[in-house]
């Protein structure tokens, strides 16, 4: 997972409100419902110090949920508040938290919610007809960040059904307009694959049009095509297919790149090119080595680590923090790991402790290794 969304929050000062609140919002009393949990949420909040600045931008983003549209469709939500009562973050939940939080630290408690975000699998879905396609770009499903139409010529764009001497010539003519219009969407998919690496391109729509429009793909985004049946561009045509397709495939990418973390830190740690435990992993931070931090979803919550004046100043003990010539402030480790592979543009995946070798609650694969990189356990 790219783990650079977490950067205001590790840029803002602290101390921080996290929560994880439950906002359904599917039953006739709805709006008392969230109302009495965000209340508590407040509450719970103030009992643990919070200023009321803090605890009013929580209620104030909560309740968004009693005021209809997009926001009132989701099931859970995810706040970070900072000191000064900006919010630094604030993510929809896959579904309603499991166990609700509502926590003042000094440090974000992130992992409740990064075990409970849907996936983050950059992907993009188009919906083509023989005219053009309308191109979304996602991170996450349902919420795209880049929507696109691309439009292209219609003048005859029918197939002529009649006979006599022309009717050649239209067949001919319409299927040159589907080809040209085809290549229009295939360039703009081309620019946003480059730009942006998404993990599949869904194609939805008209059969010929999508039949089209793969033939035209180039090598760049051919072998990321998943095609599916439903779905056009038709007023009222319905989504909901389209938006379902999505969803299974970000989950599938989800799961594989959790299985892909297990097993590549076995066959990188035999190459010196994934270590294991925390001392290992925390020099391989400082160092700037991890390409990918593999947490275990339960952590140790007394686990701690030492840091510096920056997140890549990082200890396991003062004496850590001796040789880097600085002073730190111990703080929760797995709060400390997630700053560190912020600042040092990692990729985090979070996998059950289950599947974690050896029961380990923390390992990394590497970038790169050098002599005094230890080998994985």
């Amino acid at each position: 997972m790219d783990v650079s969304f977490l950067e205001p929050v590790f840029t803002a000062s602290g101390p921080y409100a996290t929560v994880c609140a439950d906002v359904t919002h599917t039953t006739e009393n709805a709006d008392t419902e969230v109302e009495l949990r965000v209340r508590a949420l407040g509450e719970q909040l103030t009992d643990q110090g919070a200023p009321e600045a803090v605890v009013e931008a929580v209620r104030s983003r909560l309740l968004e949920a009693n005021e209809g549209g997009e926001i009132a469709t989701l099931r859970g939500r995810a706040l970070v508040v900072a000191a000064d009562g900006s919010v630094v973050l604030d993510q929809p939940l896959v579904d309603s938290p499991r166990q609700e939080v509502a926590e003042w630290s000094p440090t974000p408690n992130l992992l409740p919610i990064l075990r409970q975000l849907p996936g983050r699998v950059p992907h993009i879905v188009v919906v083509t007809d023989r005219v053009g396609a309308d191109i979304s770009v996602a991170t996450l499903v349902g919420r795209p960040e880049i929507e696109d139409e691309v439009e292209g010529d219609s003048f005859q764009i029918r197939k002529f059904q009649g006979g006599g001497w022309a009717h050649h010539r239209y067949q001919h003519n319409a299927e040159n307009k589907w080809i040209h219009n085809a290549d229009n969407v295939a360039e703009r998919i081309a620019s946003l694959v480059r730009r942006l690496h998404p993990r599949f391109v869904l194609l939805a729509g008209d059969i010929r049009a999508r039949q089209i429009l793969t033939d035209r793909a180039s090598d760049l985004w051919s072998e990321l095509i998943v095609s599916m049946d439903e779905g056009g561009r038709a007023a009222g045509a319905d989504r909901e297919p389209v938006d379902q397709r999505a969803a299974e495939l970000v989950a599938e990418h989800e799961a594989r790149e959790e299985a892909d973390a297990v097993e590549k830190l076995a066959s990188a740690g035999a190459h010196g090119l994934a270590v294991t435990g925390k001392a290992a992993v925390v020099e391989a931070l400082r160092k700037g080595q991890v390409e990918t931090l593999v947490l275990a979803d339960q952590q140790d919550p007394d686990d701690t680590l030492i840091v510096g004046n920056s997140p890549l100043e990082l200890g396991v003990d003062q004496h850590d923090m001796d040789a880097l010539g600085t002073h730190g402030t111990v703080v929760p480790a797995e709060g400390a790991l997630l700053a560190a592979s912020v600042a040092s543009a990692a990729g985090v995946v979070v996998v059950p402790r289950a599947a974690m070798p050896g029961d380990i609650p923390v390992a990394a694969i590497l970038r790169y290794t050098d002599d005094s990189t230890p080998k994985a356990q």
